[in-house]
């Protein structure tokens, strides 16, 4: 059976669920979930991508991430290389580390944010890695040890997250521990990874009695439609033009040549063409980020400052988009 296509798009909250292979432990000790946990909200920073909860199991992880930028495939490809190389050696093995791909949900965030965290942030008590509440509050492999106060992580949402408790910091912890609590009695919420407020397998029913819903969706019916929208909006601008015609067009309208954008430089109009570029092709037409370094000979983290320059000037000079996208000379 073909694999399903992936709803990544930047901008959408996301549940993320990566197991061993065969249900073997990827986490043998502290040590290899300090190199996860170092590598993960190192990758986090560098790829604009927000964190509201996570937790560590011995053969498996949860994440919460929504991605500003970047496609979420381009920090998980990283995340899980990276790190199946470093075990692989530590342990002196050989061979697929993790379960076929990684599970992703698209998330409502307005719905199920909240639900999400404490689902995830109770995985280690209901594995039984740790006994009770008071344990989990110090847990130090899982978000809600941060959440609490009791260990600094930086990259994980806290204010965001405690906001929606109370406007003051310890009340807010209070009954965000509280809600916690209320959690525990509820077990294992299948509902929780994938399908949501599912009505009906039925999409779009000519009778309009049913909600749309897709397994790879938590949230409802409208929000599904929404979805819809987007990579229907997607598929008609993605890869209108290659690489270089990008390039081309660029350099034309800066009055630049398309070599001189191509070669790394510092110069200020040729950084703002590189940039340009950058954020045209993976925003505006889907390219990957490999690609766009390919092109222009830049790592990840060099697209992910050419990104950045990039969405300024747009932000600043919306007409630059316009221009460009419309084929527009100068």
């Amino acid at each position: 059976m073909p694999r399903t296509a992936r709803l990544d798009l930047p901008g959408l909250l996301q549940h993320v669920i990566v197991r061993g292979i065969e249900q073997r432990d990827i986490f043998l000790d502290d040590q290899d979930r300090g190199s996860f946990r170092k590598r993960l909200f190192g990758l986090l920073k560098e790829m604009e991508t927000q964190c509201y909860a996570w937790a560590l199991i011995p053969n498996h992880f949860h994440l919460l991430l929504k991605p500003t930028h970047f496609p979420l495939s381009s920090l998980m490809r990283r995340l899980l290389t990276g790190y199946a190389v470093t075990f692989n050696l530590s342990h002196q093995r050989s061979g697929h580390l993790f379960q076929n791909r990684y599970k992703s949900i698209v998330c409502e965030k307005e719905s199920y944010l909240l639900e999400l965290i404490r689902y995830i942030h109770l995985n280690p008590l209901r594995a039984g890695l740790v006994n009770n509440l008071a344990e989990l509050d110090y847990y130090p492999w899982c978000g809600h040890a941060v959440l609490m106060g009791n260990q600094r992580l930086e990259g994980q949402e806290i204010r965001e997250v405690l906001q929606h408790f109370s406007q003051r910091v310890y009340w807010a912890r209070r009954k965000y521990r509280e809600f916690l609590i209320d959690g525990v009695s509820k077990g294992r919420q299948k509902e929780l990874v994938g399908g949501g407020m599912k009505r009906s397998h039925e999409i779009r029913s000519n009778k309009g009695a049913h909600e749309s819903f897709n397994a790879r969706v938590l949230g409802s019916g409208e929000f599904v439609d929404s979805l819809w929208k987007r990579e229907e909006l997607r598929g008609k601008i993605k890869r209108v033009l290659t690489l270089r015609e990008i390039v081309d067009r660029v350099a034309i309208f800066l009055n630049l040549k398309a070599e001189e954008i191509l070669r790394p430089s510092k110069k200020r109009q040729l950084a703002e063409g590189r940039g340009i570029v950058s954020y045209l092709a993976v925003r505006e037409m889907g390219y990957k980020c490999f690609e766009v370094g390919k092109e222009l000979r830049l790592g990840p983290a060099g697209v992910s400052i050419a990104m950045r320059r990039g969405e300024v000037l747009f932000g600043n000079k919306p007409e630059i988009k316009k221009k460009l996208m419309l084929g527009l000379e100068k």
